[in-house]
């Protein structure tokens, strides 16, 4: 260990750490001292359950124990960045390789390397320089694959992968390739509950999501995701949910594509919404502007799209707005623990799901058996329920303050797979459910209003009853086109207006 590095450590005090810290630390040296010198070892917590203290206490822990060095691999220059300045406030010096770093003539200066992965793996093959008495290695988000062009050239040093989902980002490179073992830490439910974490309350607007194409990374093209959720009626979902649950909360909104996200800038520009746009295409001045923006404004809406899911902290952030469906449980976790940061006045955030992924993966805080699914991440992949299979067990429930405005009817429930099997059985065209259906939600509107245009306005407000009702009703007849189911709904409002206006009349001859 070089003079000025054991200086440091000796005068900088270590940082107080909670106990949940201080038992996954132990953890980890229990192996780094018993196990071979070459184990890999996977380090799974929370996001915001301070994985960066942790591994920088570890750092500074095997500094003093061990005659040899730490090398902390990260994937965004961003996280190379903050890492670097964590591990200073631990007392440890260390150098950051970047693109910038040709070579090492200061190696012996430092005990401590940070380094973005493709810089090193081609200072590596360049034989621009190679690190000498790498005792340890850490894997910072250590589910994604890039690490593993580097493993072959540190085979004899200990490996500590870490990450906040132990799922790889390619399912057909498991984890468990690479570690050995993996050591589960608190879990969410946990840290929310002991005040580390906010709690999440997570409001789920039903999608149907059957039209989306999955791409060969596993996920929804971007694609067809542009496609559904810059069509008006998504667009209109989108600002009914933050109207409702989000109104004058500093708001993070995730999307799939470009296109969704200026759609998203647009709308909520000409409701009045002071809002920002953000993507990967977005200059670095201009990209600080805009988060310095978001940072000071209390109710500011951040679209964006892939670029904040990882290496950005905004503890103020109140809302966070899933405006696209995704396969990867990692992104699931990604974008709600945006908001997951606890502050003095913020015990609670907001989430809008928009992507039935609630549905899919279960709630942010519940509980997942990780051991489960680093061991045997094909089976878990394949438990997930599909689209159709999320979508035909949809059930619209009105909302509280909507039924209040029906408040002189008393059954507002409509059952369109049972009413559908009544008509076949009758054997009677597919069509009465949605006469029978239509006539319900006229007379709903007629009997709780006293004029036409009223009770037309109240019509509008049926837009989720009417499309649950209507993609039920195309689930009856298999097969049908994502235009056939649009246009379903569209003529279906057509026609509920029209029959509003037939009974007000006939009220009025009477």
């Amino acid at each position: 260990m070089t003079l000025r590095a054991t200086e440091l450590l000796v005068e900088d005090e270590p940082k107080e750490l909670y106990e949940y810290q201080r038992g996954d630390i132990d953890a980890i040296f229990q192996r780094i001292d018993h196990a071979p010198h070459n184990h890999h070892l996977l380090y799974q917590l929370p996001t915001g359950g301070g994985k960066t203290v942790i591994f920088s206490e570890i750092v500074r822990r095997y500094l003093a124990k061990h005659n040899k060095k730490v090398l902390v691999l990260t994937h965004r220059i961003e996280l190379c960045k903050q890492t670097s300045q964590m591990l200073k406030g631990f007392g440890v010096t260390n150098k950051i390789i970047n693109s910038k770093v040709k070579d090492l003539p200061d190696q012996n200066d430092f005990d401590c390397f940070v380094a973005m992965v493709e810089t090193l793996k081609n200072r590596i093959n360049d034989k621009k320089f190679h690190l000498d008495n790498i005792g340890l290695m850490i894997i910072d988000e250590a589910h994604y694959n890039s690490f593993r062009k580097l493993l072959r050239f540190f085979d004899n040093s200990f490996i500590l992968g870490v990450t906040a989902t132990p799922l790889s980002s390619n399912i057909k490179l498991p984890m468990y390739e690479n570690y050995h073992e993996l050591i589960v830490g608190d879990t969410i439910a946990s840290l929310v509950e002991k005040g580390f974490l906010a709690k999440a309350t997570t409001y789920s607007y039903e999608v149907g999501l059957t039209s989306l194409k999955v791409g060969i990374n596993g996920d929804y093209t971007v694609k067809s995701s542009d496609d559904l959720y810059s069509n008006m009626v998504m667009q209109e979902k989108l600002l009914h949910a933050y109207t409702e649950k989000s109104l004058g909360k500093k708001t993070l909104i995730f999307n799939n594509g470009i296109n969704t996200s200026l759609y998203v800038y647009d709308t909520f520009l000409a409701a009045g919404i002071d809002i920002r746009h953000l993507d990967n295409t977005t200059g670095p001045d201009e990209r600080r502007d805009i988060l310095e923006w978001f940072k000071k404004t209390p109710n500011a809406v951040l679209t964006s799209v892939g670029i904040l899911t990882t290496g950005f902290d905004e503890p103020t952030v109140e809302s966070i707005i899933l405006n696209r469906a995704t396969k990867s449980l990692t992104l699931y976790f990604q974008m709600i623990g945006r908001g997951s940061r606890k502050l003095q006045n913020k015990d609670e955030f907001t989430v809008i799901d928009l992507g039935n992924n609630a549905a899919r993966f279960g709630l942010w805080s519940d509980p997942v058996n990780w051991q489960h699914i680093f061991k045997a991440p094909e089976l878990y992949l394949e438990s997930l329920r599909d689209d159709a299979e999320i979508e035909h067990n949809f059930r619209y429930q009105m909302p509280p303050e909507l039924r209040a405005k029906f408040a002189k009817t008393a059954v507002i429930d409509f059952d369109v797979e049972e009413e559908h099997k009544k008509a076949i059985a009758a054997n009677l065209r597919s069509k009465v459910v949605i006469e029978k259906s239509l006539e319900q939600h006229a007379l709903m509107c007629v009997e709780n209003t006293t004029d036409i245009n009223s009770a037309r306005i109240l019509a509008k407000l049926l837009g989720d009853d009417i499309e649950s009702r209507m993609r039920k009703y195309a689930s009856c007849l298999s097969h049908c086109s994502k235009n056939y189911k649009e246009w379903l709904i569209e003529d279906y409002k057509q026609k509920l207006s029209l029959l509003i206006g037939k009974k007000f009349r006939e009220l009025n001859f009477d």
